[in-house]
């Protein structure tokens, strides 16, 4: 097979993940691999698409190789898809694949995204493989790396692959309408980020009528028109620094106008499956602060234009998003159905988030995120140093392997559970005992309302 790589790592040839391709390109010298640096070379493809045309229409497959940046792709190879559907290439019946590195934070998302995109281009997709930033380096890694390509070559053969599936129902906007402005109060900093709203789009009039019926003063953001110099490099030079290697004065402009606010609202339209290239810029120069839940207890909202209700993986996302960040998610108004009613009730959710300081508890998205990144910044913490730091005043190190006593107390439990006889006498013993701390909450909540 002729087998196009490209390669969405802004690192080129030095990319980790590239080098699972590498050991493939090794293991079936009967394959032709080519391999395309899309994510180093990216403006120049902005400029001449011709190079990436050609390898793409001369291959039998294309793989998709990048690390995982933030839930998705790094948005150096978002935009190269944004390219490839521009330039109206014929892609169809061509097979398609991924390999991916990362700790597996939300690598489920990223390759939901490639395939997604991958799909819409006609492309037959098999599922790839992802894999762990040091896999390659182990003999079970390597063997992990084979039996993928085995299965793609297998899957190749049989004709087993995904296809596009017809959208559960076609997607008509619903006009957002202007509303008188309510009264205002500049007791809050609101701030709404979008990557471009077009005078007279219909996010357009979303955001208007949001500024419109929210009772707090608001500032509108448009990244499109901050000059980002590029997208993450991912060289780690923040690490220790916290200053990005870029001298646009983004991170400067990110702490001082940004996250300063006591909310953010993001507002965009519906772009390949995603918030948009820019926006993906945008999220990935935010890495500049690292692993660090800076913005925790702020809460968040989204106006988004577009099929929101089909897009199942940008959903999760989005709530992944603000369960890890420790950010409550008030709600997201689309342009689906009753535009301006979703929209009232997102100002309404919101103020009433701001007013009471509301907050929840993380579901397993935030709780499993955050173990992930637990052991990864203390195992990197040499490096890491600020999100150590960090980690360390919060006490995200919550080691379970710490927690003695606990331990000891779960080893007696064991103890009596596999003992029958003894749990033939306890009886119910067992279940009171565990709900004795809630009595005793019970009762003094009882003692305090009765000193009322």
């Amino acid at each position: 097979m002729k087998i196009a790589v490209i390669n969405g790592s802004p690192k080129g040839q030095y990319s980790i993940t590239l080098q699972t391709v590498r050991y493939l390109e090794r293991k079936y010298p009967e394959h032709e691999f080519r391999i395309l640096n899309a994510g180093q070379k990216i403006k120049a493809l902005e400029k001449n698409f011709d190079e990436a045309e050609e390898i793409l229409t001369s291959s039998d497959a294309v793989i998709f190789s990048y690390p995982v940046y933030t839930f998705l792709a790094p948005s150096q190879l978002h935009r190269f898809i944004e390219l490839t559907k521009a330039s109206g290439v014929d892609l169809s019946g061509i097979y398609a694949t991924q390999i991916t590195t990362s700790k597996h934070f939300y690598d489920v998302t990223a390759h939901k995204y490639i395939e997604e995109n991958a799909l819409d281009l006609g492309m037959r997709y098999i599922r790839g493989l992802s894999a762990d930033m040091e896999d390659l380096l182990s003999e079970n890694g390597q063997k992990d790396a084979e039996k993928f390509f085995e299965r793609f070559l297998w899957s190749v053969k049989e004709g087993i692959f995904e296809v596009q599936k017809k959208k559960e129902r076609a997607y008509s906007p619903v006009a957002a309408n202007y509303s008188d402005e309510s009264a205002k109060s500049d007791g809050k900093d609101i701030v709404i980020i979008t990557d471009n709203i077009d005078e007279g789009s219909n996010l357009a009039r979303m955001t208007e009528r949001f500024r419109a019926v929210f009772g707090f003063k608001t500032r509108v953001v448009n990244i499109s028109e901050y000059p980002l110099a590029g997208g993450c490099l991912g060289c780690f030079r923040c690490a220790v620094s916290e200053k990005c290697v870029y001298k646009d004065g983004f991170d400067s402009f990110l702490r001082e106008n940004i996250q300063t606010a006591d909310a953010i609202v993001y507002a965009f339209s519906i772009s390949d499956h995603s918030m948009g290239a820019r926006f993906k810029m945008y999220d990935d120069r935010n890495f500049c602060n690292g692993h660090r839940t800076v913005t925790v207890g702020m809460p968040v909202g989204y106006l988004v234009s577009g099929n929101y209700s089909e897009e199942h993986n940008l959903r999760t996302v989005i709530e992944a998003r603000a369960e890890t960040g420790g950010n409550f998610l008030c709600g997201v108004a689309t342009d689906e159905y009753d535009t301006d009613a979703q929209i009232d009730a997102l100002a309404k959710s919101l103020a009433f988030a701001l007013e009471t300081k509301h907050t929840a508890p993380q579901n397993f998205w935030g709780v499993g995120g955050m173990k992930i990144f637990r052991d990864l910044i203390y195992q990197m913490r040499g490096m890491m140093r600020a999100d150590h730091k960090f980690y360390k005043k919060q006490g995200i190190y919550d080691f379970p392997q710490k927690k003695f006593f606990t331990s000891m107390k779960m080893y007696l439990v064991g103890a009596l559970l596999s003992n029958e006889t003894i749990l033939s006498k306890m009886g119910n013993k067992m279940n009171e005992g565990m709900l004795m701390p809630y009595e005793k909450l019970f009762a003094e909540m009882d003692k305090k309302e009765h000193k009322k």
